[in-house]
């Protein structure tokens, strides 16, 4: 019963963290400096999820580059590029890694 309590007490100590900052910092209160690097944060964020995702195989080790998830991700990459639209890219992206691993 002990895992339990401490998965519910670990859930809140997130929950208000995040809850902390989001009433505690007021968007009218920063300067444009801030709220422009702020901006970056999901950007920075998103390769950082991605890239293991994608590079790393199950041991933690480099992927070659004729792997589906890289040929996939790379034709993804350039539909991004091109089009500039996020959901063709997702679909694309999935399309085409589909089509590698299955035909």
């Amino acid at each position: 019963m002990s895992i339990w309590i401490s998965i519910i007490i670990v859930g809140l100590i997130n929950y208000l963290t995040r809850l902390g900052s989001v009433l505690l910092i007021k968007p009218k209160k920063l300067n444009s400096t801030a709220k422009i690097v702020l901006n970056y944060i999901p950007s920075a964020v998103f390769p950082a999820i991605i890239f293991p995702a994608v590079f790393l195989d199950d041991y933690g080790l480099l992927v070659e580059f004729n792997d589906p998830k890289v040929i996939a991700t790379i034709i993804a990459f350039l539909t991004g590029i091109l089009t500039k639209n996020l959901t063709l890219t997702i679909f694309i992206g999935l399309i085409s890694y589909w089509i590698i691993i299955f035909f």
